[in-house]
């Protein structure tokens, strides 16, 4: 791999990276959990379209139209009964909360499926790239993650500042009391939050089963590098994740163009570079997102 397509391969996995953290930081930013399950929330999002997609004989990207909507309802449910009671005791006990679904989501799907590796089929679309010239080619799939990736991130933007609930979500944000004094229903508003957060890691699920393959253990792999991304990027910052998320993965094509075993180690040394000179990331928000 020469340096050029070094370079256009980390962005475009950066797009992967960057739907992982977008819930991720949406969900901190808003409702104030730390959710140690996400990255298996994103594995899980990619087991149930293994378990649909049989049934209904169609391609993985089917899966985009009803996953979603799937996690979106189990997030709102979610906070208004398991997440919100953790809140109520203290940010102590969300961290134990979602590191115990962690675990059980874990178990619960060695149990359902076993601990054999599995990948979301898309046909001729996985392996299909343009080819630039003879030391450049763009994955129609890796370029198509990155899309969505900006479409996700625009959308919940977009969301925020331009829509009523939009509106509210930020006013809980800012000041969950005096959302609440000036008549908003915090809770209900929190559950959207995490509803929304919910889909975004859902497909990123579905994105990462189409990419690669993934087990019941993936989860912490993928949460790692959420966490990355969103620190490098900025907290309450939903486009400093998508920078985030390219910092991270032109750090790894590019580690593995120096030595094709430095490309997992690089993007950690990158993100605690960063850490140490700029703890607040890259384009921290005023306000949480």
């Amino acid at each position: 791999m020469n340096w050029i397509n070094a370079i256009a391969q980390g962005l475009l996995l950066g797009g992967l990276y960057a739907l992982f953290a977008c819930g991720l930081s949406l969900l901190f930013g808003v409702v104030g959990i730390i959710n140690l399950a996400h990255g298996d929330l994103a594995v899980l999002g990619g087991y149930v379209a293994v378990a649909i997609l049989p049934s209904v004989h169609t391609n993985a990207l089917w899966a985009l139209l009803f996953v979603p909507p799937i996690f979106g309802a189990f997030g709102y449910v979610s906070q208004r009964t398991l997440l919100q009671r953790s809140l109520e005791n203290g940010p102590l006990t969300t961290l134990l909360v979602t590191f115990g679904l962690s675990v059980v989501l874990q178990n619960a799907l060695l149990e359902g499926f076993s601990a054999d590796s599995h990948s979301l089929s898309i046909g001729k679309l996985a392996t299909q790239a343009l080819r630039i010239n003879s030391q450049l080619s763009i994955s129609y799939l890796r370029f198509g993650i990155l899309v969505v990736a900006v479409v996700v991130l625009a959308g919940v933007q977009l969301l925020l500042a331009r829509t009523s609930v939009g509106r509210q979500i930020r006013a809980v944000a800012d000041d969950n009391e005096a959302a609440a004094i000036s008549g908003v229903n915090t809770r209900h508003i929190a559950g959207i939050a995490t509803g929304i957060a919910f889909v975004t890691v859902a497909i990123a699920g579905l994105a990462n089963g189409m990419y690669s393959q993934f087990t019941p253990t993936s989860g912490s792999s993928l949460l790692l590098f959420a966490f990355e991304a969103v620190i490098i990027g900025g907290l309450g910052s939903l486009w400093g994740t998508l920078a985030g998320g390219c910092v991270l993965g032109l750090a790894g094509t590019i580690g593995a163009q120096i030595d094709s075993t430095m490309g997992t180690l690089i993007p950690h040394l990158v993100f605690l570079a960063v850490l140490a000179v700029r703890p607040s990331g890259f384009f921290p928000a005023r306000a949480p997102a």
